[in-house]
Parts: C-alpha cells; sequence; structure tokens
C-alpha cells in the first residue's frame, strides 16, 4: 500500500503563539485554526491545552498541541 499524503500530524510545543508565528514566518504556512479545551477528549481528565493547525500545503496539515501543565519533555 503505498500512502499518497497524511492529513496531519501533531507535535508538542511549548507556546502556541510563537510556534505559529514562527512557522508561518519561515516556512509560510498558514494559520487555519486553533481549539482550545479544559478536558483530555479521550479521558475527560481536566487538563487544559491548545490545539493549533498551519496548512503544510498539498492538502497537509500541521498542527501543535500546548500543554501548559505538563512537565517539560526531554
Amino acid at each position: 500500500m503505498k500512502i499518497e499524503k497524511i492529513h496531519h500530524v501533531a507535535y508538542r510545543c511549548k507556546n502556541a503563539k510563537e510556534t505559529v508565528e514562527w512557522y508561518s514566518r519561515n516556512l509560510n504556512m498558514d494559520f487555519i485554526l486553533a481549539i482550545a479545551e479544559d478536558r483530555v477528549p479521550s479521558t475527560h481528565e481536566p487538563d487544559p491545552y491548545m490545539h493549533v493547525f498551519l496548512d503544510a500545503g498539498g492538502g497537509n496539515v500541521l498542527a501543535f498541541f500546548e500543554l501548559p501543565t505538563k512537565p517539560e519533555m526531554g
């Protein structure tokens, strides 16, 4: 099976606003949408986060999660 395209991939980021600005400025990606949630969709556990989406071209989307209450990764 050959993969024709990937609808979207999502990564974690420290600051959604700065991330959108960087990708817009440096990679010319357009901001599509931001979704703010107070709970984890799958568990309904309280955990506020921001999910932002950028147009990566060709019908592909690059998404980021800002998770302010979680410890830093790495």
